[in-house]
């Protein structure tokens, strides 16, 4: 199995950046899609965007498409969430997930690991 261990989250600014990383150890990272979710207080697990083991197709949800970018770099067994442009609603702990297919999916049960999350606070 694969464990993954977020970081990079914080408080920034509405307007600002911030870079997520999803760093992932034991099995080898390049055998799994790779998938980021968030969760807001009282809300469901929501999907926001997933790559394709070899980094070649992404996929991103609308309210974020144009703002993020989700890179991977398998000889370093990481990936990462560039945010950018960030707005208050998209305050959440996010999520890095590992999906044992070629390209993952939009919804939670497409994936068989999960980190422990990392809080992402946008400030208006």
């Amino acid at each position: 199995q694969v464990q993954l261990a977020e970081s990079g989250g914080g408080l920034v600014q509405a307007g600002g950046s911030l870079r997520l990383s999803c760093a992932a150890s034991g099995r080898i990272f390049s055998y799994y899609a790779m998938g980021w979710f968030r969760q807001a207080p009282g809300k469901e697990r929501e999907f926001v965007a997933h790559i394709s083991r070899d980094g070649g197709r992404t996929y991103y949800t609308d309210s974020v498409k144009g703002r993020f970018t989700l890179s991977r770099d398998n000889s370093k067994n990481t990936g990462y969430l560039q945010m950018n442009l960030l707005k208050p609603e998209d305050t959440a702990v996010y999520y890095c997930a590992a999906a044992m297919t070629y390209y993952g999916g939009t919804g939670p049960s497409d994936y068989n690991y999960w980190g422990q999350g990392t809080q992402v606070t946008v400030s208006s």
